[in-house]
């Protein structure tokens, strides 16, 4: 993926943006602390972050349409969007592959930052967790879903 790709940051809708960031800035932390909780936070900053680049070029721009939609406001130009859902709809086993490493390296920095007391970390590692699982089950399908609502408005279904 591209930068051009990607949702610029200031389309991004802000509680993503921050979240991206506010967990950027935490395993950044989590890497400077030492011991072993610094070398899985490391390890989940490696297999997370290519993982929400990914996020942030086609499975999130399609949700932005959400509310229009929800409201029933429907716009041709919308049919751009077509692109990126038929990406995550084509990539959605890999995203699901890249969840189960990002997990596997979060229950690792869950059992490092308990194990070192790092309790903040291991809230932290927990609530990521969550997230992948509400985006497996929740966002990764409305997004496909609204390619699908798309090309039935379109006439391409």
């Amino acid at each position: 993926m591209t930068d051009e790709q990607r949702i610029p940051k200031d389309q991004m809708p802000p509680v993503l943006s921050m979240e991206h960031e506010a967990i950027r800035e935490e395993l950044d932390r989590a890497t400077r602390i030492g011991g072993k909780t610094a070398n899985a936070a490391w390890e989940v900053t490696r297999v997370l972050f290519p993982h929400v680049y990914r996020e942030e070029s086609f499975a999130i721009p399609p949700l932005l349409l959400l509310p229009k939609l929800a409201r029933g406001e429907f716009d041709p130009d919308m049919e751009s969007m077509l692109q990126k859902t038929e990406i995550m709809k084509s990539e959605f086993p890999r995203m699901l592959d890249e969840h189960r490493i990002i997990v596997a390296a979060l229950q690792k920095l869950l059992q490092a930052a308990t194990a070192e007391g790092h309790v903040g970390l291991c809230r932290l590692a927990q609530k990521l967790i969550l997230h992948a699982q509400t985006e497996e089950e929740i966002l990764y399908p409305a997004s496909i879903l609204v390619g699908e609502y798309l090309k039935l408005k379109l006439g391409k279904a």
